[in-house]
């Protein structure tokens, strides 16, 4: 019996509604369906039923959580104590959005192939949305993800560690008139005319970008998208609009950063497992080099991507938060 369609009928149980299943799992509510009904095919009786516009577990399917449950857990203990036997080893799969997988990930696993050649990193690149999906799907083991202060996000039901945080910056045309500086938000009334680019699989982007020009009362023209931070500053490099970035990039011909410091925009660096997981010793360590590495790049004054050195963010000074759970 597939455990993933075990803990999508264990969703069910807990939340009552496909939405709030498809909203935890990071699924469709047609996919969560979809996978209920495989389930109940592998079983060979109904699970759920309809009741008005909702669904509810059947007997039958109350029965099955009440099996399930214990299952999953001795599932992740299991894995937990053949995890913690001795060396860190064995794989771990990691999916990370691009930035902390170029300028952190790939030189931590780099120096692991080292220090620890029996431990295998996988790598993905990936959006918050994507990371929490894959986790919900037992498909990795740990994520990367970020959040805005001004567009905080919450990772409810997963074990959370801050890492850092990192100033934002605006790109500019370098050939455009506008301030040399943000230090207070009337200053971003320059910016009031211009066309915005923002991420196409960050979907917390376009509020950003409006939270930041209601600093000014204004509405940001957002006219472009793009998923590649390359994209973004060919797109700014050609006069065709302006974006918000962590101040971690490297020069561009034909593009200006403005930093902000008169605003309080900084993007948030988080690690987040299944509860837990975050206990692995393969996991652990991965996620104390990433934290160290991070940390690393604000005491050496260097920019998070390699590069010739330009404008850079500060990390937090708290970089070892504890777990939540």
């Amino acid at each position: 019996m597939d455990t993933r369609l075990l803990r999508v009928l264990v969703e069910l149980a807990d939340r009552g509604t496909l939405r709030a299943v498809a909203q935890a799992t990071g699924y469709g509510t047609s996919a969560v369906s979809q996978q209920l009904a495989a389930l109940t095919r592998e079983v060979g009786t109904p699970l759920v039923e309809r009741s008005g516009r909702t669904v509810r577990l059947t007997p039958a399917g109350r029965r099955l959580v009440g099996h399930a449950r214990p299952i999953l857990a001795a599932v992740d203990a299991a894995r937990s104590a053949l995890a913690r036997g001795g060396e860190p080893g064995g794989t771990v799969q990691v999916a990370a959005y691009a930035t902390v997988l170029s300028g952190d990930l790939i030189p931590v696993v780099q120096e692991l192939a080292v220090s620890h050649p029996g431990l295998q990193v996988m790598l993905q690149e990936r959006e918050p949305p994507e990371v929490t999906r894959l986790l919900d799907e037992d498909r990795v083991d740990l994520g990367f993800v970020y959040d805005y202060d001004l567009v905080p996000r919450e990772f409810a039901g997963y074990a959370v560690r801050r890492l850092c945080e990192t100033p934002l910056m605006l790109a500019v045309p370098a050939g455009r008139a506008l301030p040399e500086v943000i230090d207070e938000p009337a200053r971003l009334s320059a910016l009031a005319g211009q066309s915005w680019v923002v991420n196409s699989r960050g979907p917390d982007d376009d509020e950003l970008a409006t939270r930041v020009c209601a600093l000014a009362a204004y509405r940001p023209m957002i006219e472009h998208r793009a998923d590649s931070l390359d994209l973004v500053l060919d797109l700014v490099a050609a006069d065709l609009g302006v974006a918000l970035l962590a101040a971690v990039v490297a020069p561009r011909p034909g593009v200006r950063f403005v930093p902000m410091p008169g605003l309080p925009v900084r993007r948030r660096m988080f690690a987040i497992t299944r509860p837990g997981r975050q206990h692995w010793p393969a996991v652990a360590l991965v996620i104390e080099r990433v934290a160290a590495h991070a940390a690393g790049w604000a005491r050496s004054g260097e920019p998070l991507v390699v590069g010739q050195a330009g404008d850079q963010g500060e990390h937090d000074d708290e970089q070892h938060d504890a777990y939540e759970a």
